[in-house]
């Protein structure tokens, strides 16, 4: 970021990527605020000097514009994996982003860093991937200073990604799985919060779209089999031909916990892996998966972490 104080609106910004991005900012000595629905889904936010958490309706057209206020940029980082109904893929991209480009355009904010997603296309294979892909182009029609990022699957310690899949091995003593061929190419939530950052302070990435991906890349298998060991679960993996990866992802979609849907199946028809290095306007090399999830994958870290939340929790 510049030295120039902002005042930056970040949507999401109390999610996993947006807490990171939020520290970042507030660090940096920047104004910064986080709209949620309610207040206490961003506590751990509130704490940080500079930032100030506000119950809000993003979905207001008037609440929206209101947010804008006197705000110098705005970050939209919500985006959902899966639909529920009362958040579909429709309301949460496309719908959101065309409320938000109004606003900014209302609250004469011109500058927006849009979060997308690798692979982002109106006509691509899941409703998940068409939704983000007609969201850039409502930012790109807006008419701002608009930064599109597009990461391929995003780990760090809160992910629900790496987690998941340790979480399933702990669990689970075979480890069916859907699509084991699928390649990834997964990238820091650190890095990714850092090129958000970046790109508010550098005009150069206006009007610009990239990929951002880790330095190396994997098959589903091959991650799932390494969150296994890193946790210390190592499980016999059965990987699923296409037939019997669409049943299970049938079957998991109606079951809680969100861990298959035949539209994260369909996504993943699609390799989530880059094209070219990591952009080099953001002064970044893109840290490795095995330097960083054993910090938060292994059983001691695991204990640690939950220590941490039961205090937290009071429990």
């Amino acid at each position: 970021m510049s030295a120039t104080v902002q005042r930056v609106v970040v949507l999401g910004g109390s999610g996993f990527v947006g807490r990171h991005l939020v520290a970042r900012l507030s660090a940096a000595g920047h104004d910064v605020v986080v709209p949620t629905r309610r207040r206490e889904q961003a506590k751990h936010l509130i704490l940080l000097p500079t930032v100030e958490a506000v119950e809000a309706d993003v979905y207001d057209k008037a609440a929206l514009a209101h947010l804008l206020t006197g705000a110098t940029a705005v970050v939209n980082l919500v985006g959902i994996l899966h639909e529920s109904p009362g958040q579909t893929f429709a309301r949460a991209h496309v719908e959101l982003a065309a409320l938000l480009t109004t606003a900014c355009a209302t609250a004469h904010v011109h500058r927006l860093v849009q979060m997308s997603a690798l692979n982002a296309d109106p006509t691509g294979p899941s409703h998940y991937l068409r939704s983000k892909g007609q969201a850039e182009a409502i930012v790109k029609a807006s008419g701002l200073a608009w930064t599109i990022l597009r990461p391929s699957v995003i780990f760090g310690p809160e992910d629900s990604f790496l987690n998941l899949f340790a979480r399933l091995a702990r669990r689970l003593p075979i480890i069916a799985l859907a699509a084991p061929g699928a390649r990834f190419q997964p990238v820091y939530v650190g890095d990714v919060a850092a090129c958000a950052g970046h790109a508010l302070a550098d005009e150069r990435t206006c009007g610009e779209n990239y990929d951002l991906c880790g330095p190396k890349t994997y098959t589903l298998r091959e991650l799932v089999r390494y969150a296994g060991e890193v946790s210390g679960a190592v499980r016999p993996i059965i990987g699923l031909g296409p037939r019997l990866s669409k049943w299970q992802a049938t079957v998991l979609e109606v079951l809680p916990g969100h861990l298959m849907s035949r539209d994260n199946l369909a996504s993943m028809a699609k390799d989530s892996v880059c094209a070219c290095s990591f952009p080099p306007v953001f002064g970044i090399e893109p840290s490795a998966l095995e330097a960083i999830a054993p910090e938060y994958l292994t059983p001691a870290a695991m204990r640690s972490y939950y220590d941490r939340y039961r205090a937290v929790r009071g429990r």
